[in-house]
């Protein structure tokens, strides 16, 4: 048994906070099909239907970047995706873009040179930041744990079915318990799930005490 170190989906609370983009822009573009989340459930009206890939954040930074911070219109980069249809998912997570005078500039393959995709004029522009390397980092930096919950217990109703779980992580305590009862020592428990302190298994320990006791 091993903890899951890698995030592979995100919620749309998550992508806000990573992208820039608001909700309403989000669920817009899921509405008219501009971009969809990839692991949507068909039904969007019931809770956490909007599940987004970690490749759906670099692009929608991408998109995020063009529309909020070049006000590339929304209509045009609708044309630019429907022009470059045939580059698929990678347009906005692979391509180098550029961005002039609010219009997507991008590398001809045949000619390595920047050309808007809409007039088809070849152009120099700016080209935006690293997207990848930025949202890895970001990604990391939402995932690192509040030390102030090192050594709490809580629950939520979104977190292991509203079960008992040492705090800023998804490791229910009764997981710690089946550990110990089966003569794990804390240094293998926390081989386990590293994102744990000796702190975090004698907390988990004690509430399982009293659990036990209150039973």
């Amino acid at each position: 048994m091993t903890a899951a170190v890698i995030v592979h989906a995100f919620s749309e609370e998550s992508v806000k906070r990573l992208t820039g983009l608001t909700s309403s822009q989000l669920r817009y573009w899921d509405k008219t099909g501009f971009f969809a989340p990839q692991y949507a459930d068909p039904n969007r009206r019931v809770a956490f239907s909007r599940i987004y890939s970690f490749r759906d954040l670099v692009a929608l930074r991408t998109l995020s970047v063009l529309r909020n911070q070049h006000n590339v219109p929304l209509q045009h980069l609708r044309k630019v995706a429907n022009t470059l249809s045939h580059i698929g998912y990678d347009l906005w997570t692979k391509q180098t873009l550029y961005v002039l005078n609010k219009k997507v500039v991008f590398h001809e393959e045949k000619t390595d040179l920047p050309r808007e995709v809409i007039s088809g004029q070849y152009v120099i522009g700016a080209v935006l930041r690293t997207i990848i390397s930025e949202m890895t980092r970001d990604v990391e930096r939402m995932r690192k744990r509040d030390p102030d919950k090192v050594g709490r217990i809580e629950r939520s109703r979104n977190v292991n079915r509203n079960a008992w779980v040492i705090g800023g992580t998804r490791i229910p305590t009764a997981a710690i318990r089946r550990y110990k009862d089966a003569g794990y020592t804390d240094d293998e428990i926390i081989a386990e799930y590293p994102d744990l302190t000796p702190t975090d298994i004698q907390a988990a320990m004690i509430h399982e005490q009293k659990e036990s006791s209150a039973a």
